[in-house]
């Protein structure tokens, strides 16, 4: 039988000209980085492989690694993907016109591998309706260059509502990574710390008659891989690169060569957890989290949800209340952030990334905490492109629009704020450059009018004031202890907000170091009958 390992430069040489490439991952976890960057030193050397198109569902960077490998002009000129909020090479190439960039929704796009390997001509779908991903608005484009290119994304009429249709696109390579291969090509995933969507990826490649290129860790004799444990059949797989500098190019996440407990291998202790210091983003957290109602399941996005509400959940000792999740798969445990967004360890279950986008498009969270960018006086909210950054949706718009209660979470201004918390107020240092509540948003990640027509909850959280989302548009319903209402808020806005009759001051337990009783407000409203 003719092997199937092959070294990283084969594996490179087998992309052509003009092929459409796509890549499993999110940040760094699960980045084939042999093969990757084998590929981008063919192009360095010699100019090929170029004109490619490059397929991603979740963005693939650490800022520095991943599909940045592929990050050069000539070398990639059509970008499909859904965020690159940590690839900096690319934001910068997109903003410039020097690639062709569509941004589609990160649950769309691991959906649509699946209607691709079932021989489906596209994906029918509610999500992204009135955002820059529907036609009518953007079309997913995000930049000048894209402009001038024909249509992706349809519009189209389905039993007499509109939807969107995404259609689907053919491979010519797709690029995974594993733990084991044996001598048939066999392949497990165990010290993964996702477990992303690497068999509808290959099954939509095996459609197209794509190639599939695999990395492991290990090489592994014939027949002693349980097969329980194979993700990808070797039958499936043309070519396996065995990673000969794994700390290097087969990290387990960006920050962390291997931990068994990232994994789920081992459990850590949690009793030592150092909370985090009462800064501007964890005070942001403190207040979105009174928003958390017994037994929900919530789901934290990417930036300060992620990076500190799942820590004061454990830090008020309510994590046997609610049931936290990240768009990645997994559930409960001790989250890990930043570059590393979207594992953890200590975990309660770890499910893959098709599945749980099928939970959060189909279900829906009862709450969702994401970051944000702008608002404006319609309730519409951009996360997507802030002037020449421009890190795309991720799975913001699938999870957003199906959520029962949206708490978006942002500084109220930005670049060079500064704020201190004393004696249970809040001070303002320094304002920040840059207005967040503006006149009209730079995009529409989120569509505060169809959002009010739907009956959904939506807060908007900074750490001087809470907006919800009622009828009539955003409305100011409590600000800080400390804050000039006129000083530090209204003039700080682009708009002027309705402002409830009842405008509340927030608990100034929030604004001290000690717990502020989370605890005791989700047990309160147990015996209020407040559960889900």
């Amino acid at each position: 039988m003719t092997t199937k390992f092959i070294r990283a430069d084969l594996a490179a040489a087998m992309i052509q000209n003009g092929d459409t490439v796509c890549t499993v991952g999110m940040t760094l976890i699960g980045a084939a980085g042999s093969i990757l960057s084998a590929i981008e030193a063919r192009f360095l050397s010699g100019g090929e492989p170029r004109d490619l198109t490059l397929v991603h569902a979740a963005g693939q960077s650490d800022r520095q690694r991943g599909n940045q490998h592929f990050a050069h002009p000539g070398m990639v000129t059509r970008l499909i993907g859904s965020h690159w909020g940590l690839a900096p090479r690319w934001m910068a190439m997109i903003d410039r016109d020097e690639v062709e960039a569509w941004c589609l929704p990160q649950g769309q796009m691991v959906h649509l591998y699946s209607d691709m390997a079932a021989g489906l001509d596209g994906r029918l779908s509610r999500v992204g309706l009135g955002t820059f991903v529907d036609p009518d608005v953007e079309g997913g484009r995000m930049n000048a260059r894209t402009r001038e290119c024909g249509q992706l994304v349809e519009k189209v009429s389905f039993r007499g509502e509109p939807w969107l249709f995404y259609p689907a696109i053919p491979l010519n390579v797709v690029i995974i990574r594993g733990t084991h291969a044996d001598e048939d090509g066999n392949l497990t995933t165990d010290e993964e710390a996702m477990k992303l969507e690497l068999l509808p990826a290959v099954l939509a490649a095996k459609r197209y008659g794509a190639r599939v290129l695999a990395q492991v860790k290990y090489r592994v004799a014939r027949h002693t891989l349980h097969p329980r444990q194979v993700t990808v059949p070797g039958t499936l797989i043309d070519a396996i690169v065995v990673c000969e500098q794994p700390d290097r190019d087969h990290r387990q996440t960006s920050s962390c060569a291997f931990d068994p407990a990232l994994c789920g291998d081992t459990r850590i202790p949690e009793d030592g957890t150092t909370p985090l210091a009462l800064d501007l983003r964890k005070l942001i957290g403190r207040i979105a989290c009174r928003f958390l109602t017994p037994g929900c399941v919530i789901n934290l996005g990417t930036g300060i949800p992620n990076d500190v509400i799942g820590a004061i959940i454990h830090e008020e000792k309510v994590a046997d209340q609610v049931t936290i999740t990240v768009e990645s798969g997994i559930y409960g445990g001790l989250q890990q952030g930043g570059i590393d967004f979207g594992i953890g360890r200590n975990l309660s279950a770890m499910i893959n990334h098709r599945d749980q986008m099928l939970y959060y498009n189909g279900a829906g969270v009862d709450i969702t905490f994401m970051g944000a960018g702008e608002m404006d006086p319609n309730g519409h909210v951009n996360a997507t492109r802030l002037g020449s950054v421009c890190p795309g949706a991720g799975g913001f718009i699938d999870i957003t629009q199906n959520a029962r209660h949206v708490v978006f979470c942002s500084s109220f201004t930005a670049r060079g704020l500064e704020i201190a918390c004393q004696n249970g107020e809040l001070q303002i240092l320094r304002e920040g450059d840059v207005c967040k509540l503006v006149s009209l948003v730079n995009q529409i990640s989120y569509n505060g009018e169809q959002a009010r027509a739907n009956g959904q909850t939506m807060h908007y959280v900074t750490e001087r004031a809470v907006f919800e989302l009622r009828p009539e548009g955003p409305v100011l319903i409590e600000i800080a202890p400390g804050v000039d209402l006129q000083r530090d808020i209204l003039d700080q806005m682009a708009f002027r907000p309705q402002i409830a009759e009842n405008l509340a001051v927030m608990d100034s337990a929030l604004f001290q170091n000690a717990p502020f009783n989370l605890a005791g407000q989700l047990s309160a409203a147990t015996q209020q009958g407040n559960t889900l």
